[in-house]
């Protein structure tokens, strides 16, 4: 692995056309060393496509990109060696015990006796498996043997992960572990890319996310797309809403604030540069008698940027997340 170059993956009009339709196009994007990106988008999106063109499974149409320096089109041999890959189903030898089905793809990987033992120690105990070391993955849960697929895509390091829907068809302790799994190679300072079409799981495991229907729609951290929605709210939460009209003309007389309004018990400030405006919101309905409980940036969940991006609405025309 190369880490003179920060960034570990690069795409540039990267697409595939299968017969006169494309599954996806135009896929502009960078993934840092470390940093974790999300492909979010529904089912027949692109994904898996741009996951497979990423890893040198399928030839792109048009375009191209690099993984850790090497080209996807004149290098794949090399992309295949630098890239560890969970596909949806975990594929694994459910006759083989955990540490024996590492310890074969390892082989595959050329990987010699000494680095396969301690690797294969690694990932297992990482993953809370190495008790269960010499169970055979059959007698495995869905959550268990979708961590042991991640350890099989871990055990050459390559230089980057590409995990393919990694809780889809999960119950919801499973996908837990499996989610717990994924926190923890983030921790590590791995360098993923994840396929998924969960919002929360999106939301709480990635740095950046990149939303994709049929090409690249926008791509951001989950904070800032956030707070682009909510569009500079501030939320300032008043015990007691006796004088709800003079707070009115405070708030909307502060500099900088465009309008307000009530929501129950929580004053709603507009406001395009809410750092710079809330000591001044603040100090001023303080001033006023207000009994301030709380006060912090409006936010709206990644949900409703997925539909506003995505341009649907939730059970109209059969849309869904």
């Amino acid at each position: 692995m190369s880490d003179a170059d920060p960034i570990a993956l690069r795409a540039t009009g990267l697409g595939r056309q299968f017969g006169a339709a494309w599954a996806v196009r135009g896929m502009d994007f960078e993934v840092p060393r470390g940093r974790v990106l999300g492909l979010l988008g529904p089912n027949g999106a692109g994904k898996t496509t741009t996951v497979r063109m990423l890893t040198a499974l399928i030839e792109p149409t048009e375009g191209t990109a690099t993984i850790d320096g090497f080209d996807v089109r004149s290098q794949p041999d090399e992309v295949r060696a630098r890239v560890g890959i969970l596909t949806e189903t975990p594929g694994l030898y459910d006759k083989l015990s955990a540490q024996a089905n590492l310890d074969f793809f390892g082989r595959l990987y050329g990987l010699d006796a000494a680095t396969r033992a301690a690797r294969i120690e690694h990932y297992l105990r990482l993953f809370s498996l190495w008790d269960r070391r010499s169970d055979v993955a059959g007698t495995f849960s869905k959550g268990m043997k979708q961590k042991l697929a991640i350890a099989r895509a871990l055990v050459h390091d390559p230089a980057l992960i590409f995990l393919d829907e990694p809780t889809a068809a999960l119950d919801p302790e499973a996908a837990y572990v499996v989610r717990e799994a994924i926190e923890r190679l983030r921790q590590a300072g791995r360098t993923i890319v994840l396929a998924t079409h969960n919002l929360d799981e999106a939301d709480r495991l990635c740095d950046q996310v990149a939303f994709v229907r049929g090409g690249l729609l926008r791509i951001d951290s989950p904070a800032r797309l956030r707070g682009s929605l909510a569009g500079g709210r501030v939320e300032v939460r008043i015990v007691d809403r006796a004088a709800d009209a003079g707070l009115l003309t405070i708030a909307t007389g502060i500099a900088g604030v465009g309008a307000a309004h009530f929501d129950g018990d929580r004053l709603m400030v507009d406001a395009a540069d809410p750092a710079s405006v809330t000591p001044s919101l603040v100090r001023a309905l303080a001033a006023a008698g207000a009994a301030i409980l709380e006060v912090r940036p409006a936010a709206t969940s990644l949900e409703s940027v997925y539909f506003e991006v995505m341009g649907v609405q939730p059970g109209a025309n059969g849309e869904a997340a």
